[in-house]
């Protein structure tokens, strides 16, 4: 049941496996999703509506002021314990050399967004059979972090209480920063756990390193998230135990996308069968039986 039968030159006739019995993904666990070539305005629509809801709940989670202190103070005291509390040390360091913090500061506020959108618009283009499973590699990281913002409050390092450090983009006066100025009371001050600058860039870099052919570029893109976690760190933003949330994050997010798909996002075809060649299954058109 299931098979198609298709007639050969000497008039017998053999019995192909249908491929929609044949999916290893029917019986008790759910047959893994086919990947299906990406609609450009539903994207675009799909990202934008994204990310309104991300920042809507990430402001809508209550300033925990109290709590968010303590939390730092714990995670400082930690990183103590550690021997790995050097935060202090690299924020006051390359603050000290004026036009490299500058950069950062505008590093921070602006390619967190850029280059994420840039290697989605790569994706589509060049792999759309992968985009879908490493939009949702991203899509699942970025929710499971706002339950961290929930559930965690944690304020910066520049916002402790008695802390040395010190606020970067409020000393130097750099555009762009939710996190300074008249635009803090438009953003979250107490969501710094777990660090979506880190899940983000390493969701970036992860994807250029396994999807480009070209040697420097795919360097590039290692150096991308190791750039970020200085950054973070220089600017005060964030502790280096945010960016081992941020990636735990990631992990989860890849999960997500294997169990859904099936197999990890790199290794999904690089291409697709345009969508009028497709069921409604998203599955290719069976070919009719060949007759001599």
């Amino acid at each position: 049941m299931g098979d198609t039968t298709v007639t050969t030159l000497d008039g017998r006739k053999a019995a192909v496996p249908d491929p929609v019995a044949a999916d290893p993904g029917r019986g008790l666990l759910p047959r893994r999703r086919v990947p299906r070539r990406p609609r450009f305005w539903f994207e675009i629509l799909l990202i934008a509506v994204s990310y309104w809801t991300y920042s809507l709940v990430r402001n809508a989670v209550p300033e925990q002021r109290t709590e968010a202190l303590r939390n730092a103070d714990w995670i400082w005291q930690t990183e103590h314990a550690l021997g790995i509390a050097v935060e202090e040390s690299v924020n006051r360091a390359v603050n000290s050399v004026t036009w490299l913090i500058i950069g950062m500061n505008y590093y921070y506020a602006t390619l967190h967004f850029v280059v994420t959108l840039g290697v989605l618009v790569w994706l589509y283009r060049r792999h759309p059979g992968r985009y879908a499973a490493t939009r949702l590699v991203l899509f699942a990281t970025t929710a499971v972090a706002l339950v961290g913002y929930y559930l965690y409050p944690l304020a910066p390092p520049r916002l402790m209480n008695g802390g040395d450090f010190i606020d970067t983009v409020t000393v130097h006066q750099t555009w762009g920063s939710m996190a300074s100025g008249d635009l803090k009371h438009m953003s979250n001050q107490y969501a710094a756990m777990p660090s979506m600058h880190i899940g983000w860039s390493t969701w970036c870099g992860l994807t250029i390193f396994a999807l480009s052919t070209v040697p420097w570029v795919r360097v590039l893109g290692l150096l991308y998230p190791a750039l970020t976690l200085v950054v973070i760190v220089a600017t005060a933003n964030h502790f280096w135990l945010d960016a081992v949330g941020g990636l735990l994050c990631l992990a989860f997010g890849f999960a997500v996308a294997g169990v859904w798909y099936g197999r990890h996002p790199y290794a999904l075809p690089r291409d697709v069968p345009r969508r009028d060649t497709a069921d409604s299954g998203g599955r290719p058109a069976p070919e009719p039986s060949i007759k001599p």
